[in-house]
């Protein structure tokens, strides 16, 4: 593996020096090279501090930080061969887009002419060409955020960090951006971490996503696999809107699961980990992996609310005296259920996640 973290910790005190804070706790991933992987969770969980020890902004209380063979626990920031693009940006106000780009180059002492050919191509690669005498203050947000990744990207590191640098931009722009992150690090395959508490923006932009909490990594997988096999109700729960639905396994054949849910019975895959009959589960049904019918449905449920969204349509529907989040969004449903409407309600079995 091209970057590896192992066994990493990173302990602070408390303010006042009378206890301890565990930041990151025993985490373990290895990244090949070329690969983009993403750091993912809520506020607290570790995942920057992660990064900032990846980038040597911080210095682990134990464990190896191993890039290309070589460790580089001591290293300082500038030894790493990193560049960091932040969340602010922190381009130089008083310098304009080249000599913004051109800052790193020029400490390493290259010649002219070397500073103007790295230049020249980072700013085609980033769609700057033609702004390169304009000051940051003329420059949009999104402008801006291209300037601070041409300046990471024309000191080509091994490895690119990017600690959340779309979450000051609005909506549009912020998927205009990270498209053109995602073409850039694929047209270079430069490796790259990537911290984000945004799902949509791990999911479209990551090779493997590492879902955090509370300092420790829950799971590490391609985002298809932490959407559709959440290891933990943790990720099932903050990778998207999840029912969390409990079941019991009634018989174990084929490869398949019959559970006994809802005052009914379902059918559905068994899953990585190998139940038992008899075993008290938790099924994972995505709102999307219900559907609302008339005819034979598995289950018999009541609307008690819906909500017209243009494209889809999102209902709280009780069935069995729990209430579950249903989405549908087959553009030739031309009918909306109101509340108190009784429905069938049927589950997308093949999609259903079955945890312990």
């Amino acid at each position: 593996m091209f970057l590896r973290l192992e066994n990493l910790y990173k302990i602070f005190p408390t303010r006042g020096g009378s206890g301890e804070v565990t930041a990151v706790d025993d985490v373990n991933v290895s990244i090949e090279e070329g690969e983009f992987v993403t750091l993912l969770g809520p506020s607290g969980c570790g995942k920057t501090t992660t990064l900032r020890l990846i980038a040597g902004f911080e210095f682990p209380t134990q464990g190896q930080i191993v890039l290309d063979g070589q460790v580089i626990n001591e290293q300082p920031p500038n030894r790493r061969d990193m560049s960091m693009v932040f969340q602010s940006y922190a381009i130089f106000p008083h310098l304009n887009v080249y000599e913004n780009i051109a800052y790193g180059l020029k400490i390493r002492k290259l010649t002219q002419a070397d500073i103007r050919r790295k230049v020249a191509r980072v700013l085609e690669l980033t769609e700057l060409t033609g702004l390169e005498n304009r000051a940051p203050n003329q420059l949009s947000g999104g402008q801006q955020q291209r300037v601070a990744l041409a300046r990471a990207l024309v000191m080509e590191p091994k490895v690119l960090l990017l600690d959340e640098p779309l979450s000051n931009l609005d909506a549009k722009l912020r998927d205009q951006m990270r498209t053109e992150i995602r073409e850039i690090q694929q047209r270079l395959g430069i490796t790259s971490v990537y911290v984000t508490h945004d799902q949509v923006e791990a999911m479209s932009l990551s090779d493997r996503i590492v879902v955090m909490n509370q300092g420790k990594v829950e799971q590490i997988d391609s985002p298809m696999e932490i959407y559709r096999k959440p290891q933990t109700a943790f990720v099932a729960n903050f990778i998207g809107r999840t029912n969390f639905v409990p079941a019991t396994v009634s018989r174990v054949a084929d490869g398949r699961l019959a559970l006994d849910a809802l005052n009914g019975s379902l059918q559905v895959p068994q899953p990585d980990a190998p139940r038992q009959a008899g075993e008290a589960v938790t099924l994972v049904v995505r709102p999307d992996a219900i559907r609302l019918r008339g005819e034979q449905p598995q289950f018999q449920g009541i609307v008690r609310r819906s909500t017209y969204l243009g494209s889809q349509v999102e209902y709280d529907v009780e069935v069995a005296g729990q209430l579950l989040i249903a989405v549908e969004s087959d553009p030739r449903h031309v009918v909306v259920h109101p509340a108190d409407t009784p429905v069938g309600v049927d589950f997308l079995a093949e999609t259903i996640y079955v945890l312990p």
